[in-house]
């Protein structure tokens, strides 16, 4: 295992465990029937593969929802083990708001150029020069909601009957009652109360023209299990997820990161401190926490310690109402 700081280069991980098309971590002998077991991220990477190749049988036009955050960049490393040799059979699209962190997308394009792949990006503000929907021009207000229209149009275009995304269950209370095949109707919405059974990891793929499903191949993996295994295959990863100096302000109980999408209030009192992100989304809506974690195995010990989710502890967008979540998601967000 790597002991060191994972750095951002954008460089591919070295292969490990036979190539990266060799699913299944921890596997060990067990007498001469030849029985293995599998470790507890080896049955996890195991089930991802499964369902990523179950997506490539069932679907004609899937897409792999990629911003450069740690989520979508294990999906995405999950996705070239499962398709190893050959590459990876479908685009990889980014919803952009116009605020995200410039480390992030600057590591987005190195990513993709590595493995040559081919990115869409959909841009909300594509959106908003066309009337297709409004920003809310009062101060503090996010382009978080305005993400799910852009998303949708780029489905449409795209005719996508299938979407990767990266959302896990520990994250959030709506996220923790999806299924790993997610419906949606032909106006990309979501009814919690209509969900298809998942026995013995069978998935239902019907839907018909118009409709796609949601795919979320994390969404038994916990925030430990995406930082042990991104220590485990020396996955790189952006530098803001490693403690660092930076000038932040206090507000709503989060510490803000101080840039060209985030400007202090008058009576904001901006102080440099030592921090980083635990989840990466709009810059203007992200906070960071106080850290001193500077390699990875640092951040799995915190990670490890902490009892609240990272959207919990640094969203401002989920705290808009106690469903809140859910409501865009009933909309058709992430």
């Amino acid at each position: 295992m790597a002991s060191s700081r994972t750095e951002a280069d954008g460089r591919s991980a070295a292969p490990r465990h036979g190539g990266p098309g060799a699913a299944g971590h921890g596997a060990a002998g067990h007498g001469v029937s030849g029985a293995y077991r599998l470790s507890h991220l080896g049955a996890l990477e195991a089930q991802s593969v499964h369902i990523f190749r179950e997506v490539a049988a069932e679907f004609e036009r899937p897409v792999l929802l990629f911003s450069g955050g740690k989520d979508s960049i294990v999906m995405l490393h999950l996705a070239t083990k499962a398709f190893w040799p050959a590459p990876v059979p479908f685009p990889v699209l980014h919803v952009d708001t116009g605020r995200n962190f410039d480390e992030v997308l600057a590591f987005r394009d190195r990513r993709v150029a590595d493995l040559s792949l081919s990115l869409v990006v959909a841009r909300v503000q594509d959106d908003i020069d066309a009337g297709r929907t409004v920003e809310d021009p009062s101060r503090g207000a996010t382009r978080n909601r305005l993400q799910t229209p852009t998303l949708l149009r780029a489905i449409a275009e795209g005719r996508h009957d299938a979407v990767f995304g990266g959302a896990r269950r520990d994250e959030e209370k709506a996220r923790a009652k999806e299924r790993i095949f997610s419906f949606r109707d032909e106006y990309g919405q979501w009814d919690p109360k209509n969900q298809r059974p998942e026995l013995w990891n069978i998935y239902n793929a019907r839907h018909r023209p118009g409709e796609h499903i949601r795919v979320f191949p994390l969404s038994n993996w916990t925030e430990l299990d995406v930082w042990n295994y991104i220590r485990e295959e020396s996955i790189p990863v952006p530098p803001i997820y490693f403690a660092h100096r930076r000038e932040v302000v206090q507000r709503d109980g989060m510490l803000m990161a101080v840039g060209a999408h985030l400007v202090p209030e008058p009576e904001e009192q901006v102080v440099e401190a030592m921090v980083r992100f635990r989840t990466v989304g709009d810059a203007d809506c992200t906070g960071c926490v106080e850290s001193m974690a500077e390699t990875i195995d640092l951040v799995i010990a915190e990670v490890a310690g902490t009892r609240m989710t990272e959207r919990g502890a640094t969203r401002a967008d989920d705290r808009i109402s106690e469903a809140g979540m859910e409501d865009r998601k009933r909309e058709g967000y992430f």
